[in-house]
């Protein structure tokens, strides 16, 4: 019988039932993936992660309820809070190793930086089943990094978006990122993985890797504000730097618990 701690933090957040939710689970060493992988369906939240520490850094892992993903924001924040709040992790910079490469995150008096790889988004031709989950909705661009991103013509046309998430289930790519102009903010964005088992994420990290190039080149500046309009709703402050992007965000402890896994 094996015994896990895991912690549950909302993370782009401030307070509790704010941001997106994330599970945090040390290991000493890795799991069969397969276990990682129950363990994550288990939790039922957008994200799961897993690390280990190995040597100057630590491996990170990020798990959906269906599958391991290449890149999450919200449960590397996550992560960095469990390390600091709980694991008594003292240097200024914690430094994951990841299926996306190098990712630094960096400690402030009450907030966390992640150094991201920028993703420049495509014009592409929207393909028929996105169309047919926007319902009746014109996009006035249709652009694909990993996500599909569809820029609409006003922050509450994004608002009053219900998209049809069965149509999405058909696209060749991880979901779909609707993203406008702000009214107050620079931009702000809904986030769709239906083929993830996740139709809407409360706020998604790794969406804003795309989303920031594509709007410092629109809006002609490099730090930008933005505001996932989710039912949760969570605010992010990002910078543009070269082929990298910041993204600025606090977290919040929610629970902490145990798993326990194998019978006695």
């Amino acid at each position: 019988m094996t015994t896990l701690s895991i912690y549950q933090v909302d993370a782009f957040a401030t307070r509790t039932f704010e941001g997106n939710p994330a599970a945090v689970i040390p290991l000493s060493e890795w799991l069969d993936d397969s276990i990682l992988q129950k363990i994550a369906e288990e939790n039922n939240l957008s994200e799961t992660a897993f690390f280990v520490k190995s040597g100057e850094h630590i491996d990170l892992r990020w798990f959906t309820p269906l599958e391991e993903v290449d890149l999450c924001g919200h449960a590397t924040l996550a992560t960095a809070h469990v390390l600091y709040q709980h694991l008594g992790f003292q240097q200024q910079q914690v430094r994951f190793q990841t299926r996306s490469g190098k990712l630094v995150v960096t400690r402030h008096d009450n907030s966390f930086s992640m150094d991201f790889p920028a993703t420049k988004p495509q014009i592409v031709t929207a393909p028929v089943a996105l169309l047919n989950g926007l319902r009746n909705v014109t996009p006035k661009q249709v652009i694909a990094g990993f996500d599909y991103i569809v820029e609409l013509g006003s922050e509450q046309e994004l608002i009053d978006l219900i998209p049809d998430f069965a149509a999405w289930h058909e696209l060749d790519r991880r979901g779909v990122v609707v993203t406008a102009k702000g009214e107050d903010t620079d931009f702000v964005s809904r986030c769709f993985y239906p083929k993830l088992r996740v139709n809407e994420d409360p706020v998604t990290g790794s969406a804003h890797c795309q989303l920031t190039p594509y709007w410092a080149e629109k809006l002609d500046k490099t730090q930008l504000t933005a505001k996932q309009l989710s039912t949760r709703g969570g605010e992010l402050t990002c910078h543009l730097r070269g082929e990298r992007v910041i993204l600025e965000g606090r977290a919040v402890d929610y629970m902490r618990g145990e798993i326990t896994i194998g019978t006695a």
